[in-house]
């Protein structure tokens, strides 16, 4: 009987808890804002000083996980989906620093994708890889083609880190902030208007059918975020001719 007693107040007591992190969650993500502005520069991250200081990443991915999943359901979808896109960006910060020194997050495991492939991501009562999270939680349940000029994969080649988090009341001017920023780097994306041909990321081969389907092509998608003289030039969508740029995986690192 004792032994009941003691597993039901544990119970009990792991029940409160939960739900007290989940009422308390912070909403403007500010622990992570502060991981972020302590160490992404342009973009870059210096790898080096978080792994000697990783507590505040550590507390704030605690603090995800502690957030139930019947809570999370209530939550506004601006709040949810802000959530989701820190939380992939955070846990792949926690893996480079798990394996720092390294010049790419595909070195990491033995086999091809293995960084994407770990049961490392804690959200919701669940234990998910950060493929997991990205397609059959971000892009299954939300409908935002634009969270793939969030989500950042430690590479060069992917769209830019913030030095902020994303927060649900400020989530549609960060989307249209990435969007706009990196279709205006000339190296991953571009409209040459004496060739008539665009050149973009190999993101928007991978995931076509995100653009594609609200768009009707990948020319009509990125159309509304080209810098301005691009985009006028920019005239017929359906007969630009669509090249893609070379990715390249190295790390995102300030070094």
């Amino acid at each position: 009987m004792r032994t009941l007693l003691t597993l039901f107040l544990v119970s009990v007591s792991f029940t409160t808890s939960s739900a007290r992190s989940a009422d308390s969650f912070d909403m403007t993500h500010a622990r992570l804002g502060r991981v972020l502005a302590a160490v992404v520069r342009d973009a870059k991250v210096d790898y080096a000083k978080l792994k000697a200081d990783p507590a505040e990443l550590d507390a704030y991915l605690s603090e995800i996980a502690a957030v139930p999943a019947a809570e999370f359901a209530r939550w506004p979808e601006s709040d949810r989906l802000a959530l989701l896109i820190n939380l992939y960006n955070a846990r792949t910060l926690r893996l480079i620093v798990d394996h720092y020194p390294l010049k790419s997050i595909r070195a990491i495991g033995a086999l091809p994708g293995a960084a994407w492939r770990g049961l490392i991501v804690r959200q919701g009562g669940q234990l998910m890889t950060l493929s997991h999270l990205e397609n059959r939680v971000i892009r299954a349940e939300y409908d935002e083609p634009r969270i793939h000029f969030a989500l950042v994969c430690a590479a060069v080649s992917c769209p830019p880190l913030r030095s902020e988090p994303y927060t649900g009341a400020r989530l549609h001017a960060q989307l249209e902030d990435q969007a706009r920023v990196f279709l205006a780097m000339a190296e991953k994306n571009r409209y040459d208007v004496a060739t008539g041909t665009l050149y973009l990321s190999p993101i928007f081969k991978w995931y076509a059918e995100d653009f594609t389907k609200p768009a009707g092509s990948l020319a009509g998608y990125v159309k509304p975020f080209l810098p301005e003289p691009q985009r006028t030039a920019l005239s017929d969508p359906v007969k630009v001719r669509v090249k893609y740029t070379d990715y390249d995986w190295a790390l995102n690192g300030q070094e």
